[in-house]
């Protein structure tokens, strides 16, 4: 074996003391934090994934805090705010499938460029991104402007979440920019390897979030009182500083990539190119969004409180599920970026190492829910109705946790590589063919009720996780060009 390939296959945490290896793996957090230079197609692959992944970890941590810590504060004006915000999140999630989808062929295509030590190529494909996101928003503004109570009335909202609760939804519709350009710009940044970047950004945009969120819902200080409608406006304003935050660095130049004035024009085929790579990641959550769009309404069958508890559930689930995106996240940059290094095996192993630490990190998650799931729905909650239908949602659900981690990383290794397409014909099979039918006929058919949803959820993901590897092992996605 060569010396180059034995440093690459090396592992840093094997040194000669237990105290050296301690301090190695002391100082290589504090690089995660911190952000290197450091090239990620060399070296040792499990130090790159730790690089990675920690930072990205602690972004999609922040990330999730947004939705914990508006409806922490929104559960305290009762069970229709909470579902207000629980419907707008089905509705805000077309529009997440539009921001993820262009985050995705964002950080293929700029993984590929840096892998291929083209930064210039990356910056261009940076900015092509940025505008394509900025014009999807505007559709979705003006849905939110002006259809707000319309939306709500058609997911079956109750009389309050229509006349009051009105006002979340047009926010967040309305101001949905930021929400696109903060997932985008963190995308470049991901797929640059300037993880840490999108990291700090979450930070100043959730203490802003945290500070302004019971600031204007109960009218603190000088502030007006304004309900739900505060969480809103709060949010954006968080948001919106991040994005102010992300284009100044950009310009600025981080680690990995820099973009200069003369990268900002339209060009059409590096465009066109990132349509193409993002179509397939769009349609992938567009089907997995209308999905959960579909289980909402299942569960709107119910009532508020069955509804209400569900929300609060698929907030802790998207709370304790960021830390999986983050190890899920670093395999879709050191795929793209080992991929135009031509080193595809390095790609391969990446994945398979990232997969095996999520399952792990998995494991021990669904063991907290299994035992203490009517502790944590108490967090937000006293109403035994809400706590009993999330406690119950929060216990079947993590039966099936084991296989959500390699549902999570095998389809970002697909997207990595710039294959959308494959991982958008597994949702299809899975949330369209399996998950809402199966939903239906357990839950108001066979009369199981909300238990019927929950198990519904089990069954499809479970499904992804074994096509996903099985698709995986026969390894097309190495050929894909970007």
């Amino acid at each position: 074996m060569s010396q180059t390939a034995m440093s690459e296959d090396s592992d840093p945490y094997q040194p000669d003391s237990g105290e050296e290896e301690k301090t190695t793996l002391f100082r290589d957090l504090i690089d995660a934090v911190k952000g290197t230079e450091v090239d990620y197609t060399t070296g040792s692959v499990s130090r790159a994934i730790l690089l990675l992944s920690v930072p990205m970890m602690l972004e999609l941590v922040l990330e999730s805090v947004f939705a914990v810590v508006d409806v922490y504060f929104v559960s305290s004006l009762g069970a229709s705010a909470v579902a207000t915000v629980g419907l707008t999140e089905s509705v805000l999630t077309l529009m997440y499938a539009v921001a993820i989808g262009l985050s995705m062929g964002a950080t293929a295509l700029v993984a590929r460029r840096i892998g291929e030590k083209n930064p210039d190529g990356a910056a261009r494909a940076a900015v092509q991104a940025i505008l394509v996101a900025f014009a999807a928003s505007i559709v979705f503004s003006m849905a939110g402007l002006f259809y707000a109570k319309d939306i709500l009335a058609l997911m079956g909202a109750d009389e309050w979440s229509i006349n009051t609760g009105y006002r979340y939804m047009a926010w967040m519709l309305g101001g949905n920019a930021v929400i696109m350009l903060i997932f985008v710009i963190n995308a470049i940044f991901r797929g640059a390897g300037d993880a840490a970047i999108a990291m700090r950004v979450l930070w100043i945009s959730n203490g802003i979030n945290l500070i302004l969120d019971p600031t204007l819902i109960f009218g603190w200080g000088p502030f007006p009182e304004l309900g739900i409608e505060g969480a809103a406006i709060a949010t954006n304003i968080g948001r919106g500083i991040g994005v102010c935050v992300q284009l100044i660095i950009l310009f600025r130049g981080a680690k990995h990539i820099r973009i200069l004035m003369s990268h900002v024009q339209v060009q059409w085929d590096v465009m066109w190119n990132l349509v193409k790579t993002s179509l397939g990641g769009i349609g992938q959550l567009i089907i997995a969004t209308s999905s959960w769009i579909g289980m909402v309404r299942i569960m709107s069958e119910f009532g508020s409180e069955a509804l209400a508890g569900y929300t609060i559930a698929i907030r802790i689930f998207m709370f304790t599920f960021m830390p999986s995106w983050g190890l899920s996240n670093a395999a879709a940059t050191l795929v793209g970026q080992n991929l135009g290094a031509q080193k595809p095996d390095r790609a391969e192993k990446s994945v398979w190492i990232s997969g095996f630490a999520n399952m792990a990190f998995m494991a021990a998650v669904s063991i907290v829910y299994l035992v203490f799931n009517e502790e944590l729905m108490r967090i937000f909650t006293d109403e035994p109705a809400v706590i009993a239908t999330g406690a119950k949602c929060l216990q079947i659900v993590s039966y099936g946790y084991l296989f959500y981690a390699w549902g999570m990383v095998m389809p970002q290794a697909f997207n990595g590589a710039g294959d959308t397409m494959t991982p958008t014909k597994v949702n299809f099979v899975c949330f369209w063919l399996m998950q809402i039918p199966i939903a239906y006929t357990l839950a108001l058919t066979m009369g199981l009720g909300e238990i019927g949803v929950f198990w519904a959820i089990v069954i499809s993901e479970t499904a992804i996780a074994f096509i996903t590897i099985a698709l995986f092992r026969r390894g097309k996605w190495k050929e894909k060009s970007v």
